[in-house]
């Protein structure tokens, strides 16, 4: 029971402090503008992650992609946390990297598992004013 108390304890203290960082006065004065991709993902045939396919194949051949992405210790978090959307074989990149070179690099590892031809490269570049 004492060790309950304790664990209720810290874990108002620390609520209470996220709390406390975020009140008004404390968030950043320009928020993000992300209402061009939202329209461009409400294309009816824009692929996203929800669309990733069950099939055990497609599953393994997100999760070697992943896999060889973030043991690349070169890219940035961006480029690690790309979206990777796999059907039917067929293996979709998406999202923002940091460089062209990024960019490259993360295509290249998903056409040696998934194979050429297998890929369509919608990554973006980040402009180095918005990283």
């Amino acid at each position: 029971m004492k060790r309950f108390v304790w664990i209720a304890a810290i874990m108002v203290a620390l609520t209470g402090g996220w709390a406390y960082a975020v009140e008004e006065g404390k968030r950043p004065s320009v928020q993000p503008d992300d209402s061009q991709i939202n329209k461009r993902d409400r294309d009816a045939s824009a692929v996203t992650p929800g669309m990733q396919s069950a099939d055990p194949a497609d599953v393994e051949t997100t999760r070697k992609i992943r896999k060889e992405i973030t043991e690349d210790d070169s890219l940035s978090t961006n480029a690690k946390n790309v979206k990777i959307i796999t059907q039917e074989g067929k293996v979709t990149l998406r999202g923002p990297v940091n460089s062209p070179d990024e960019k490259t690099k993360v295509a290249k590892k998903a056409e040696q598992i998934a194979g050429i031809g297998k890929v369509e490269n919608e990554l973006e570049v980040k402009s180095s004013a918005t990283r």
